[in-house]
């Protein structure tokens, strides 16, 4: 039977949206994007609670931080993605025979629906008490802070880059406060050049220090992940 080369029956698969009457162009770009993000279809397929869970799939994959009995922390959890990756991954739910059992709490100010494995609490990690809230949730202290967070745009472009740094910040600042030593820290950032202070805090505390825009985050997003490793706690100060 002869090829049909005329393109006759063959589908665009590239799903276009129109712009209905009332909704922002912009809306409108977010949308027909979204319907046509192999993560978004993916992360469906998968069970996935939003295309971020590859995020953290690809950076552990690459620097193997959620492993077998791991105690973990992951900072504004909602809505749960990330949860669902370590879950397994730390044999939250003890199913791998032979490998230690970990544990994982997320922790966000709005209640976030169950997800087997995951420890969820009503937190806001920034309040008196919370890192000792953590590590009593935790049974001790953490192997791994992890923070997809990221502060209410406001649209301006600078601004934004500033509050998800200073966010960041407190976020490690936290984790420097429940890590185990030789911890990791793992959190996304803005790139625009405030996160100076940000880098020179993690290499004083960690031994490595990698920034990154795994494959999942999308290229004309300005995010990329900080992973610090081998968390260094400070020496204590002796009384005279």
């Amino acid at each position: 039977m002869a090829k049909n080369t005329s393109g006759r029956g063959q589908r665009d698969l590239k799903v276009k949206v129109k712009t209905a009457r009332g909704r922002k162009l912009s809306s409108t770009r977010w949308l027909q994007r979204q319907l046509n993000d192999p993560y978004v279809k993916r992360a469906k397929a998968d069970g996935y609670r939003g295309r971020a869970a590859y995020k953290i799939l690809e950076l552990d994959d690459k620097y193997r931080f959620l492993v077998p009995g791991a105690r973990v922390v992951d900072l504004g959890c909602a809505p749960g993605g990330w949860c669902q990756v370590a879950v397994p991954r730390i044999n939250a739910l003890g199913l791998k025979p032979g490998k230690a059992q970990g544990r994982i709490i997320g922790i966000d100010l709005q209640e976030v629906e169950p997800i087997p494995g995951a420890e969820l609490h009503v937190l806001d990690f920034l309040e008196d008490g919370a890192d000792e809230k953590v590590k009593d949730w935790l049974g001790g202290p953490a192997d791994v802070v992890m923070s997809d967070m990221a502060a209410a745009s406001s649209g301006h472009k600078q601004t934004d880059h500033l509050r998800i740094v200073a966010l960041c910040e407190a976020a490690a600042e936290f984790a420097m406060d429940v890590l185990e030593p030789g911890g990791t820290f793992v959190a996304k950032v803005l790139q625009g050049g405030a996160e100076a202070s940000l880098q020179t805090l993690l290499k004083q505390r960690f031994a490595k220090v990698a920034n990154v825009k795994p494959p999942a985050s999308r290229s004309d997003s300005s995010e990329k992940f900080v992973v610090a490793q081998g968390f260094r706690p400070p020496e204590p100060v002796e009384d005279d």
